[in-house]
């Protein structure tokens, strides 16, 4: 076990890390900026310090971290406090410079892979010391040195775009994670279908994989029981066809959202995938027509598609209506070009690479190559991402900022006791309340008395026991 317990390194990084006033203008709309932060000094040949991120909930100790994948390195950030992140640790790679890094996480474990030019290792960190340290567990090539993308779906971990130590590769390949500090190869793509040469990234679920193809397209893959890859159906040509980058789907299972890299400037596609053998294209979306390139989706729940747009930033768009997503808020993390300045300069690939938006909290870890860390907050964003938040529009409350009292207006229909819950931003529960099913005989309001909270920032959750209405965040001020 090797240890990466570096507390003078944590020091110099604390130093190194920009304090922002935010004076900065950023393009935005429904979405607001909580903090920015900017740990990594070096840049890559591109003047480039970032590409993929994740996140983690630490629910024994109730935390929440944005895990950065650097040109450098590995760099894991406390984000419980969103508006003052702290660094905790840091893991350096195998070399700097590095274009690529994707991370994702398993239990407690983090997984790091590069997909840049030896020397390179895959590397397995354990979290559970955190926010003290992290500790690297495995750092070797003995599986493979580099890998593109990866995915983690149950107690399995999917790499795409391998390359071996001796120079071989895999389009994509299953690991098992029955020991996460230790995976083994389960099977390679190439053994069952030779025919497909490249899995630039994969959406995986239940062992359906949705496998981003390049120019071979969408294909859609099953991990069999007796471990070997079948086909389950393909979409190769499409409006807004191009190299074909990565997909997310809706948790009911009926709708993928899916992008294309190349050429810059293709739409993001809404697709129908309740038939797998006719795969049905029902909308394509730009927030700045024949500009925008969308990078990487992440679909919350039913309703929202959470996109990284390199130069223009975070879009999210509602899927209430698939036939007819809308925007419904954008915050640009790159003001130095895109859409809002007119300007995509000579690298449309500049800007947002990843985000995150799965955090218990709602608030969104969103990693620009040059300008860092930024944590959002989507106010729409529902509380259970497995429901579609259809009638959260309907649940208001006021004032807000409040003083001695809130209230709280709620649609008609509701049979059930609901449970009221105002936790602090630190995560402590400071009031809960059972809200009986009489308010409703009350014309469907109710007030709490918030006298003895103090003047902060808070966020409200109101539920029953089969269903999440909402979170909304409320700011006491005495």
């Amino acid at each position: 076990m090797v240890f990466t317990h570096k507390k003078t390194l944590l020091i110099a990084l604390l130093v190194f890390t920009v304090s922002y006033s935010y004076t900065q203008t950023y393009s935005a709309s429904n979405i607001n900026l909580l903090s920015i932060t900017n740990p990594e000094t070096g840049t890559n040949s591109y003047g480039d310090k970032y590409s993929g991120c994740w996140g983690w909930f630490q629910s024994a100790k109730n935390r929440e971290y944005a895990i950065l994948g650097s040109q450098s390195g590995t760099y894991f950030v406390d984000v419980t406090n969103p508006s003052s992140p702290v660094i905790c640790d840091y893991v350096a790679g195998k070399r700097t410079g590095c274009t690529w890094r994707e991370v994702k996480t398993y239990q407690n474990y983090c997984y790091s892979v590069s997909d840049d030019a030896a020397p390179n290792s895959f590397q397995i960190i354990d979290m559970s010391y955190l926010p003290d340290s992290v500790h690297v567990v495995y750092d070797s090539k003995a599986l493979f040195e580099r890998a593109h993308t990866i995915w983690v779906d149950g107690n399995k971990l999917y790499a795409g775009g391998i390359t071996k130590s001796n120079g071989s590769a895999y389009s994509m390949a299953v690991y098992s994670l029955v020991n996460p500090a230790s995976p083994t190869l389960i099977r390679a793509l190439n053994q069952d279908i030779p025919s497909i040469t490249y899995v630039h990234d994969m959406f995986v679920r239940n062992d359906t994989i949705f496998a981003s193809a390049a120019y071979q397209g969408l294909r859609v893959l099953r991990l069999t029981a007796s471990n070997t890859f079948t086909s389950l159906g393909s979409l190769t040509t499409y409006p807004g066809s191009g190299y074909n980058h990565s997909s997310s789907l809706t948790s009911n299972g009926q709708y993928l959202v899916f992008t294309d890299e190349v050429p810059d400037g293709l739409p993001i596609k809404f697709c129908n995938v309740t038939n797998l053998s006719n795969i049905q294209v029902l909308a394509t979306r730009q927030q700045f027509a024949n500009q925008t390139t969308p990078h990487n989706p992440f679909v919350i729940g039913n309703r929202w598609a959470v996109l990284a747009s390199y130069q223009d930033g975070l879009q999210v768009y509602d899927l209430t209506n698939p036939s007819n997503p809308t925007l419904a808020g954008y915050f640009d993390t790159y003001p130095q070009g895109g859409g809002n300045t007119g300007n995509y300069g000579n690298d449309a690939y500049d800007g947002l690479w990843g985000a995150y938006p799965y955090l218990p909290s709602k608030n969104i870890i969103a990693l620009d190559m040059k300008n860092g860390l930024f944590m959002l907050n989507f106010p729409s964003l529902t509380t259970n991402i497995n429901e579609i938040a259809s009638a959260n529009t309907n649940f208001i409350l006021y004032p807000n900022p409040a003083k001695n009292h809130v209230t709280f207006n709620l649609p008609s229909g509701i049979q059930d006791d609901m449970q009221l819950t105002v936790k602090s931003i630190d995560g402590k529960t400071v009031l809960s309340k059972t809200i009986t099913n009489t308010y409703q005989a009350q014309e469907n309001y109710f007030t709490v008395d918030t006298k003895d909270l103090p003047s902060g920032l808070y966020f409200v959750t109101l539920k029953t026991d089969t269903r999440t209405f909402f979170t909304r965040k409320l700011t006491l001020q005495h």
